[in-house]
């Protein structure tokens, strides 16, 4: 470990107003001012953004972070300001004028950060103008774009790597929140990054609950789910443009203000809206997944999927836009296996045989997610490749607060079922010298009069009709069981065809009697659940009408300065202060978020407003 520069953590509490380094950050700082290439993953709202803003203000010379959104660079730099650090951006958004004050103040070393997008980065005007400008360290956020096995493939993060060329001996950070081993090598080779140090944060959102259910009254499980969030922020995505303008539509009719976001807008149109959430000026905001990278809105307290999202990594990436700043919130999917009709309809219509069998892999996982019975932290941990642990390094199984933990499923008898399903796709195989995938196999047990099976005469089957007691969808629920179980198996590189494995053969020959869990059931959490699901995503206990009326304050303070409520204080700070009461400067300059700048600017009206509540 390199020995401590310092001054770190001076600067840690008089820029940020934090008293300690969260987990790994210390590390990455010091990696940083060592010299060497860091590649990090760090959850969202894991304070990735600190590891490079930390060294920038220690280092002399400018910091380039290369962001991927215009509306990032601009909260960043909002944030940088507020705490008294010099930083930029440069992008299309500017007018002229200013973009060329800016260039010239850059010119003259005024700024100790600079934002860029990766297109503008690798500009040939931008390249020469950087030699001259001091650059001392290279962040690249967002880095699992790089890669095309990452949820967010972008090709103009592979030239990147030209600034690495053109500084071979500036250290480069890689910054994600999520990269499956496969994404992280991957960064680091497209990145021309010398052998990184590697950190690796926990993936672990402990303040989020996770719930799974069946999409049967989406309105109204909207509604409900909206009735528990009175005030709050929260984001509502959805697979097509048309469904998010259909779903404002009805949550206006239900006198409940939400504003849609898609690609369908024009650019002024979706700043605006976007703006307008940031700012709390609209709560709720139902998108498809245009809406979201580079959204740092901390107090987003819950997230609805209406439809099913692309493949864990992106559930993962959108669910992590709720709780960033580590209060409780809540994220539910409504589940409909119809909705991975859709996505299979475009990745059968994937030209590439390796983007088709890596987005086929994909969704095989995903569904196998929402299907499973088990809890769901643990599963989206291992996913990638981490055990849930307690806080004495013990693995555990369950977090207490997931559907799967609050309300576990039943188990149920699924001989019959099982020998249903490995019969009818030992028979199909027999008689036509070929697999199928699981959609024709259910189709054949449910006896369905379709074109692919009276194509392969598979009506005259003995097993032709012999499920039609069993919906689809338990089917299907059914059938991902008996996968999970070993019993068959389906091959991603045969488009996910469906065989009997040897145990599943030799189980239908032993006529053992078989367990298996119980469909996805519809749940609405008790009170109960809901103050067990609270306890566990770490609720605490504050002066509510304190908080309010900070927030109030909060507000206007933001309005007439032109920045988002959280660039001021995030809700995590305020709550801490509703919580403790400070009643002097001395003491409100211990609660965490609260650095020298801060208590300069803002330390008078929250005494004031403070004292006022006693």
């Amino acid at each position: 470990m390199h020995p401590q520069p310092p001054g770190i953590e001076d600067i840690l509490k008089r820029h940020f107003g934090f008293q300690a380094f969260r987990s790994h950050q210390r590390e990455i700082v010091e990696s940083l001012l060592a010299g060497d290439d860091v590649l990090a993953l760090l959850p969202t709202g894991g304070g990735k953004s600190l590891c490079y803003q930390l060294p920038a203000i220690v280092s002399e010379g400018l910091t380039l972070v290369v962001s991927p959104l215009i509306a990032l660079m601009k909260d960043q730099v909002d944030s940088m300001e507020e705490l008294g650090v010099p930083a930029t951006f440069l992008n299309s958004s500017l007018a002229p004028d200013e973009f060329n004050r800016r260039w010239r103040d850059l010119a003259r070393q005024a700024y100790k950060i600079l934002y860029l997008a990766p297109e503008r980065l690798v500009a040939q005007d931008m390249l020469d103008a950087l030699k001259d400008w001091n650059v001392r360290l290279i962040a690249v956020d967002e880095a699992h774009c790089i890669s095309e096995w990452g949820h967010d493939f972008r090709r103009e993060y592979r030239e990147i790597a030209v600034v690495r060329q053109r500084f071979p001996d500036v250290p480069l950070i890689a910054l994600t929140a999520t990269a499956t081993s496969r994404v992280r090598d991957d960064i680091v080779t497209l990145l021309n990054m010398k052998p990184p140090r590697v950190h690796v944060a926990s993936f672990n959102r402990p303040n989020l609950s996770y719930r799974i259910v069946p999409r049967t009254e989406p309105l109204q499980q909207i509604l409900t789910i909206l009735s528990s969030h009175r005030g709050e922020s929260g984001i509502i995505y959805c697979m097509t443009r048309k469904r998010t303008e259909e779903l404002e539509a009805e949550l206006k009719a239900q006198g409940i203000p939400a504003l849609a976001y898609h690609a369908g807008l024009d650019a002024d149109e979706r700043a605006r809206r976007q703006d307008l959430f940031i700012k709390d000026q609209a709560q709720i905001i139902v998108a498809t997944i245009a809406f979201g990278m580079g959204i740092h809105k901390p107090d987003v307290r819950f997230v609805i999927h209406h439809d099913l999202p692309k493949n864990i990594e992106s559930y993962y990436q959108e669910t992590g836009r709720a709780g960033r700043d580590g209060l409780p919130s809540e994220c539910v999917l409504l589940y409909n296996p119809a909705d991975a009709s859709r996505q299979r309809y475009f990745i059968d219509k994937m030209a590439d045989e390796h983007e088709h069998s890596v987005a086929s892999e994909h969704l095989a996982k995903l569904l196998e997610f929402c299907e499973s019975a088990l809890c769901r932290r643990v599963q989206l941990l291992h996913y990638f490749g981490e055990i849930y642990q307690g806080l004495d390094g013990e693995s555990l199984d369950e977090c207490g607060a997931c559907d799967n933990c609050l309300t576990p499923r039943a188990r149920i008898d699924g001989t019959l079922a099982a020998q249903k399903f490995l019969s009818c796709v030992l028979r199909i195989q027999q008689m036509s010298g070929f697999s199928v995938g699981l959609r024709h196999v259910i189709d054949v047990l449910r006896g369905a009069d379709n074109e692919k099976v009276r194509k392969w005469g598979h009506q005259a089957l003995s097993t032709f009709g012999i499920g039609r007691e069993h919906s689809q969808r338990e089917w299907t629920h059914y059938a991902r069981e008996f996968i999970r179980l070993g019993l068959a198996r389906q091959d991603p590189e045969r488009f996910n065809v469906v065989e009997a494995t040897d145990a599943g053969k030799a189980f239908l020959k032993s006529r053992s009697r078989l367990e298996i869990n119980s469909p996805l059931m519809s749940t609405q959490l008790t009170r109960k659940e809901r103050e067990q699901q609270k306890t566990m995503t770490g609720a605490v206990s504050y002066d509510q009408d304190l908080f309010a009326r900070l927030r109030d304050w909060r507000r206007r303070t933001a309005t007439e300065r032109g920045v988002p409520p959280y660039v001021i204080f995030h809700d995590s700070t305020l709550q801490a202060i509703a919580r403790e009461m400070p009643t002097n400067l001395s003491d409100l300059s211990r609660i965490a978020g609260v650095g020298e700048r801060k208590l300069a600017n803002y330390g008078d009206d929250l005494i004031v407003i403070i004292r006022g509540s006693n």
